[in-house]
Parts: C-alpha cells; sequence; structure tokens
C-alpha cells in the first residue's frame, strides 16, 4: 500500500526547483516484503532464460554477485504491472508535465564488501533524447546508507544548458562517468539520500548524481530503477545504437558480459 496521497503540486515545485524528490517511504512494510518475495522469484525462475546482455555480475556467472538486470518489465507481469501503476507514474508525469511513457524497469545491487561505486553521471548522457525529457525512479529494498551505498544529488544541477563531459568508466552497468566531477559547486551542493526500505527516489534525468561502494561486509544494497520519457521526447535510434553496439562488443571483449 502507498503512504497517503501526495499533493503532486507540491512535489512538481521541488522537483523543479532541486531537480530530485525523496519520498520516505512510498510504500510500507508490507508491500516491501511482497515487493522483495517477487524480485527473489524472479531472480530464480526468470534470470537464467535472460539475454547475458541484460544481466550483469560483479564476478561473472558467480551467482551472489549479482548486481545489475535491465527489463525486468518485458520479461514479467508483475513487473510490468508495478511500472505502470498510477502511484508511480502519476509522480513521473507530475515531474515532467506530460504524459509519461514507461522505457525500462531495472534491478540495481551492491554485494557486500564488492559492491563498486556509482560514477558521477547524467542518465540524460546515456538516453540520446531530444529533447532531454525523462526521469528515474528508484525504490529501495532495503535500508541504504553511506556504508552500503546510499545515492547522492547535486541539487539544482539538472539546470545547466548542456550534459557535463563524460568519459568511459571501468564501473559494470555505468559505462560512462563525469570526467571534470568534484567542482565547487559539487560540493557545496552535494544531498545524500540514505533510507530505510520504500525509500522512493525521482530525479531528473539532466541531474549529476552517484552512490558510494558497499563497504558493508555483512548488508547488499538492493533496489529497482524506473525510467519514464516524457511523450514529447525523441530518441536519436543512430546515436542510441551505436552506442549500445560499441559498449557490447566491449563488453565482451573484456569479458564481462
Amino acid at each position: 500500500m502507498a503512504q497517503a496521497p501526495i499533493d503532486l503540486a507540491r512535489f512538481s515545485a521541488d522537483f523543479a526547483r532541486d531537480g530530485y524528490v525523496a519520498i520516505t517511504p512510498l510504500f510500507d512494510a508490507d508491500t516491501m516484503a511482497a515487493i522483495n518475495r517477487e524480485l527473489d522469484r524472479f531472480i530464480a525462475e526468470v534470470v537464467p532464460s535472460m539475454p547475458r546482455e541484460e544481466v550483469y555480475y560483479e564476478a561473472r556467472g558467480e551467482a551472489g554477485t549479482l548486481k545489475q538486470l535491465q527489463k525486468l518489465n518485458v520479461y514479467d507481469d508483475y513487473f510490468r504491472a508495478m511500472c505502470e501503476s498510477d502511484v508511480i507514474c502519476d509522480l513521473a508525469e507530475a515531474a515532467l508535465g506530460e504524459e509519461a511513457v514507461v522505457q525500462n524497469l531495472q534491478y540495481f545491487n551492491k554485494p557486500a564488501g564488492i559492491g563498486q561505486p556509482t560514477p558521477p553521471h547524467q542518465d540524460g548522457y546515456y538516453f540520446h533524447l531530444s529533447p532531454c525529457k525523462a526521469v528515474t525512479g528508484w525504490l529501495a529494498l532495503e535500508p541504504v546508507d553511506h556504508e552500503n551505498g546510499c545515492i547522492h544529488y547535486v541539487r539544482g544541477s539538472h539546470k545547466a544548458d548542456d550534459f557535463r563531459p563524460h568519459g568511459r568508466s571501468d564501473v559494470l552497468g555505468f559505462s560512462q562517468g563525469i570526467t571534470d566531477f568534484g567542482t565547487d559547486d559539487d560540493k557545496a551542493n552535494t544531498v545524500a539520500c540514505p533510507g530505510d526500505a520504500g525509500t522512493f527516489l525521482l530525479h531528473d534525468a539532466r541531474i549529476v548524481h552517484w552512490a558510494g561502494a558497499n563497504t558493508s561486509p555483512t548488508r547488499s544494497r538492493r533496489a529497482l530503477g524506473f525510467v519514464y520519457f516524457g511523450r514529447s521526447a525523441r530518441v536519436d535510434e543512430a546515436a542510441k545504437t551505436a552506442y549500445k553496439t560499441r559498449l557490447e562488443a566491449d563488453l565482451k571483449a573484456a569479458e564481462k558480459i
């Protein structure tokens, strides 16, 4: 069950000002328990038949190091219904100011002790959109804090006219990272977003964000990521295809997938 109704007008204003909003929590404990059960089922029953390009491990092929899954909504009715539900779609549309179109539902994990940091980046850099009207939602499936890798945002960085320069990253699943990160403005406007299971973050595709490594010896950091494009956004299909082809070739050559 979702929490009490959200004031969407205030939500939209906060999002426009900061580039992100944190809801703590969006879902109650019973709902989170059900979502985690369904995810465990998905990992056990569906993942073995998924293309390897959509299943990432910290250590290739070692089940206990599973770190990222793509397109849960394509492979499973439960997760398709989840990302199409009014609970999350209404928030995406309030942030976008237009109809939200489901693009992807992802699973992210930082396994205990080995989960790598997520480099500073802007999601829109990967999306190849014009205009860049897109948002990403992030749902914590378990408690998240500085030790196991909570998300950080540079508040207001979504207002810049252009993307920051990005370069190749060695982090599987986040192939590009911002190369000039760490400016005085970055430091002054950084906000960390720890929270309990059920915490939901929604951010603009242009905002600078990152997450630390998981340094906990015992706790994982599991989350779901929801990607929505605005109805007005158009994908540069040629650029997107070329990028994906290069990336998959590089990952196979490096034996990461």
